[in-house]
C-alpha cells in the first residue's frame, strides 16, 4: 500500500495552497486531481486578481496557477493528474483509479479541496444546443480558444456571470444582456461597471422563461419578476441570441466527505450541505480537513487562504511545527480571511464560517440554535 503523510484531493487553488504549506513544513505530500492539468479554475481566469500581495494582486489567474504549481513542485509535492479518488474510508484510506488501475493509499492526514459543480436552470428549451454554463464557456474561450457563439444572453449577475460576460466581450462576442432574478446585482460593483461601460444592460428582477430555436438556440424570451419571484404578466419580450449562458450558482462537491462520515449542516448561503469544520478546517472526522468551495461557495482568494490554514494545521498535527509557530502563521491567514469577508456582500459568508466552526466544538447543536437567520438546518 502506498503511504503519504498528507494527501490532498483537488489541485485547484485551495488544494495547491494546502500542499505548499504542508510540504514547506516538511511533510510528504501527494495531490490527486481527475483533470489533465492542475490549477482548477485558475487556468480559466484571464483577468487580474485584486486584493493584497498575499492574494497575488495584479496577476492573472492562469499565471497564479502556474506560480502555485511551480512552488508546490519545488517543495517536493507529488501530483497525480488524470486520477480519480472514488472512495474515502476509515483511517484515511483513499481509493484511487490511476492509469486504469485501482489502488489504495494510506494517509495520516487528508485534505479535501474538491471544489464545486455548477447549477443548472430548467426552462422550456433548456436542452437546446447553445445553452451552456459559465464554466463551460470559459473552458471553450480561455482554454480551447473556441468562440462558440456571436450573441449571448447571460443568466446570473453574480461575480461569475459578470466576469465571464466581460471575457466573452473580450473574445469578440456580443453580450446582449445580463439578467438576474433578484432585485440587485450579486457581484462586485467593479465587475458590473466594466460591462455597463460598454452598454450591456443588467436587468434585475428578470429571468428567462423560454429558449427558442430549430435545432439550436435562436432566441430567448425574458420576463420580469415581482417581489415573490413570480412572472409579471405582460412583461415578456423576445431577444435574438444564439447562446444562453447560465451562471446561477454552485454547489459544494462534498461526496467524499459524506462517504467519510463527516457531520454536515444545510446552509443555503453556503451553497447547500457543507461539512462542519473547526478553525483549523478539520471536520468532525479526526485527521480529515476541508478547504475551498467544499466548505461553502466563495472566491479563489478565500480558497487559497483556507487551503493554507488546512495545510498548516495538518503539518502541526504531524509534529512538523510547534504550536506557537503554527499559531502565528494561522493568525496571519485568519486576519486576511477576515478582511476578505468584510463588507455587505461577504458578511453572510463570514457568519456562515463562524457557525460552522462553532458547530464543530462541544456538542453539535442545531444550526437554528446558533443563528436562526441562516434558515433551516439539517445535521446528519
Amino acid at each position: 500500500m502506498t503511504r503519504f503523510q498528507v494527501l490532498v484531493v483537488g489541485a485547484g487553488p485551495a488544494g495547491l495552497a494546502a500542499a505548499i504549506e504542508a510540504a514547506t513544513a516538511g511533510a510528504t505530500v501527494l495531490v490527486i486531481d481527475e483533470n489533465s492539468a492542475p490549477g482548477g479554475q485558475l487556468f480559466k481566469q484571464i483577468h487580474k486578481f485584486f486584493g493584497s500581495s498575499a492574494h497575488y494582486a495584479g496577476i492573472r489567474g492562469l499565471d497564479i496557477g502556474r506560480k502555485m504549481l511551480d512552488e508546490a513542485q519545488a517543495r517536493g509535492v507529488e501530483i497525480w493528474l488524470d486520477s480519480t479518488v472514488w472512495g474515502l474510508f476509515a483511517d484515511n484510506h483513499v481509493a484511487v483509479i490511476r492509469n486504469e488501475r485501482s489502488m489504495l493509499i494510506e494517509a495520516e492526514k487528508v485534505i479535501l479541496a474538491t471544489g464545486a459543480y455548477e447549477n443548472a436552470l430548467s426552462f422550456p428549451g433548456w436542452t437546446l444546443p447553445g445553452v451552456i454554463t459559465a464554466g463551460s464557456l470559459q473552458t471553450m474561450m480561455n482554454v480551447q480558444r473556441v468562440l462558440p457563439a456571436d450573441r449571448m444572453l447571460m443568466v446570473g449577475a453574480g461575480n461569475i456571470g459578470l466576469i465571464v460576460s466581460y471575457q466573452a466581450m473580450q473574445a469578440g462576442m456580443d453580450v446582449v444582456a445580463v439578467i438576474e432574478a433578484r432585485d440587485r446585482i450579486g457581484g462586485y460593483a467593479v465587475h458590473a461597471a466594466k460591462i455597463r461601460r460598454y452598454g450591456v444592460p443588467i436587468l434585475t428582477s428578470h429571468t428567462i422563461s423560454e429558449a427558442h430555436g430549430a435545432g439550436q438556440v435562436e432566441s430567448a424570451t425574458l420576463v420580469q419578476l415581482d417581489e415573490r419571484f413570480l412572472a409579471i404578466e405582460g412583461t415578456e419580450r423576445q431577444i435574438d441570441v444564439d447562446m444562453i449562458c447560465l451562471a446561477v450558482g454552485l454547489t459544494p462537491m462534498a461526496e467524499l466527505a459524506w462517504m467519510a462520515g463527516c457531520q454536515f449542516v444545510y446552509v443555503p448561503e453556503a451553497g447547500g450541505h457543507v461539512p462542519i469544520h473547526d478553525e483549523n478546517m478539520e471536520t468532525t472526522v479526526p485527521g480529515l480537513y476541508v478547504a475551498g468551495d467544499i466548505t461553502g461557495i466563495e472566491e479563489a482568494n478565500t480558497a487559497i487562504d483556507e487551503g493554507r490554514l488546512a495545510g498548516i494545521a495538518a503539518a502541526q498535527a504531524l509534529g512538523y511545527c510547534s504550536a506557537a509557530e503554527a499559531s502565528g502563521r494561522k493568525a496571519l491567514v485568519c486576519e486576511r480571511l477576515d478582511e476578505l469577508r468584510l463588507g455587505e456582500i461577504n458578511r453572510t459568508r463570514r457568519t456562515v464560517q463562524e457557525i460552522l466552526q462553532a458547530q464543530s466544538s462541544g456538542v453539535r447543536q442545531e444550526l437554528s440554535d446558533v443563528s436562526p437567520q441562516c434558515g433551516r438546518s439539517e445535521i446528519r
